[in-house]
């Protein structure tokens, strides 16, 4: 199959609205109780509605990572998370999901959405803290047939599901903040026990090769050449060290870059559960899943150290861990699966990714491009035209270019810009990203992101060029404004009082620990509404 024809295909299954590709079973992992419920509710009213009363599937279970301070890693992350959404889906189903798991009647997906979000501030601050509730500046239709902008993580669920057809009896693990289309063929038989997604070189790269492709700087996968395609992991290393350490492969027939998603047997899961049981009682330790399951498991004891070195992690500590691993590994029955494997999602795989403030703007602002890429993000997010579900009033000049989403909008210029739940008398929007807001009059120039800002004025919200304003609402409805600029990463100024901003992103996170996002967007809506209404009609 074509890269073109694999990427038509899986768009195709990703926008089906008459047989929509979901897991049976989608858990969100998320940092706090409140923004579980409010995940449980939003996913299973919207993107995993059941269409048959009857029955609990699609079900979505929605948990929060209530470790230790530090975290868990995304490790044991995965596995605490799993063994909750597993207790939830008893408490509240009667369903016993490792019990269907394991018997291979369901498929399960879970998604890391918990972290502070960083490098997209201060977009996270403005959902208090929910980042996978950052909104994109495209609708769609919410259960009660109202339009509203989609989240990052109503996107990321909704693509994903095209592998849950081919991993029945397997937990399969995504992150909640980049969407992709992959140019190989989706729909696989699993042959490993655990499998993870990178996108394969045709061909196993030649010392200048690797550094041109900068292989060097990512977790690398390799592939066997032998019939079994056994795989690989190693970390930031060059050519000559990392065939030094693969040799255990044997001949290596493709390598390429991780993409960290990974699916799971039942069988492996419940061995990494057992095998971890200490620490997920005591909520204690932090292990990720690259350099202590597969590596550990993947490489020779000596290559392991070495890598773990780079870490800064000492000898001792990593020869005893990968003692462990290797008990594990010595006492599972592996059947007539291999260890582990590689799912290739193909080098003209086409990425999206809003982890990053500037990658927002970017990806965001591709809707009003040209190119094949372009095209699949306008067929992904079901944009047919260029103004949709909105009211734009004769007096508002809208170019051929923007996209103007749920809207109303009495007068003005929209040029080269997307807009998504906007309602204002009076606009000048050029070259600006605007989502979920209202004033009575909005000026945005180039390289301006306005996000959920409720403005009853007269003068209206008036941005320079590069400005990011939010709202950052409370549950009493009280706001405050928070700024960034387009040239600023929150990741290096997390700690920094910028743009005038009386806190700093990093102190606004902690003002928002433990909001109830649910009452907030409530609160919010009712504002928007009224304040949108004291404008008059139009």
């Amino acid at each position: 199959m074509t890269s073109a024809a694999a990427l038509d295909k899986a768009m195709k299954a990703m926008t089906d609205a008459t047989s929509r590709s979901l897991y049976d079973v989608t858990i969100i992992c998320t940092t706090d109780d409140y923004q579980a419920d409010y995940w449980m509710k939003r996913l299973a009213e919207g993107i995993c509605k059941s269409d048959d009363p009857a029955s609990s599937f699609p079900m979505v279970l929605a948990v929060s990572e209530d470790w230790s301070k530090g975290g868990a890693g995304n490790g044991l992350g995965t596995l605490y998370a799993y063994e909750k959404a597993c207790r939830v889906a008893k408490e509240k189903y009667d369903v016993d999901l490792h019990g269907l798991l394991a018997e291979g009647k369901v498929s399960a997906a879970l998604y890391h959405t918990a972290g502070k979000g960083t490098r997209l501030a201060p977009l996270p601050a403005s959902e208090n803290n929910n980042k996978p509730g950052v909104k994109l500046p495209v609708c769609h239709e919410l259960s009660d047939g109202t339009f509203a902008p989609i989240t990052v993580l109503e996107a990321v669920v909704k693509q994903t599901g095209i592998y849950a057809s081919s991993r029945k009896g397997r937990l399969s693990v995504f992150w909640g903040d980049q969407i992709f289309v992959p140019s190989a063929e989706f729909k696989y038989t699993p042959t490993h026990h655990a499998d993870i997604m990178c996108t394969l070189l045709e061909s196993a790269p030649t010392a200048e090769e690797w550094a041109a492709k900068g292989l060097d700087k990512y977790g690398v996968i390799a592939v066997s050449s032998g019939s079994g395609k056994n795989a690989a992991q190693v970390e930031k290393v060059d050519h000559a060290t990392a065939t030094k350490m693969l040799k255990v492969l044997g001949d290596i027939g493709q390598v390429g870059p991780s993409l960290g998603s990974f699916s799971v047997s039942a069988a492996l899961l419940q061995a990494l559960c057992d095998e971890y049981k200490a620490e997920l009682t005591s909520k204690t330790g932090k292990f990720d899943t690259d350099p202590h399951f597969w590596m550990p498991l993947t490489l020779p004891v000596d290559d392991y150290i070495a890598l773990m070195n780079q870490k800064g992690v000492d000898a001792e500590v990593s020869k005893k861990h990968h003692e462990r691993m290797s008990l594990m590994k010595q006492k599972f029955e592996m059947g007539s699966m291999g260890l582990f494997g590689a799912v290739d999602v193909g080098i003209d795989a086409c990425w999206w990714d809003y982890g990053l403030l500037k990658l927002y703007s970017q990806n965001n602002l591709k809707f009003l491009d040209t190119d094949a890429s372009s095209d699949l993000l306008r067929e992904f997010f079901a944009v047919t035209g260029k103004q949709m579900h909105s009211k734009l009033g004769d007096a508002v000049k809208v170019d051929e270019t923007s996209l103007v989403s749920s809207c109303k909008i009495q007068s003005g210029s929209i040029t080269n810009s997307v807009l998504a739940g906007v309602e204002s008398p009076d606009v000048t929007i050029d070259g600006a990203i605007v989502v979920n807001c209202t004033a009575r009059k909005i000026v945005a120039p180039k390289n301006c992101i306005l996000y959920n800002l409720i403005d009853d004025s007269e003068e209206g919200i008036i941005a320079t060029e590069g400005d990011v304003i939010v709202a950052v609402t409370e549950e009493s409805g009280e706001m405050m404004t928070l700024r960034s600029k387009h040239s600023i990463c929150g990741g290096k100024a997390w700690k920094e009082k910028v743009a005038g901003n009386d806190m700093t992103f990093e102190e606004v996170m902690y003002k928002n620990f433990d909001s109830n996002v649910t009452a907030i967007e409530t609160k919010r809506k009712e504002i928007f509404k009224k304040t949108s209404s004291s404008f008059g009609e139009f």
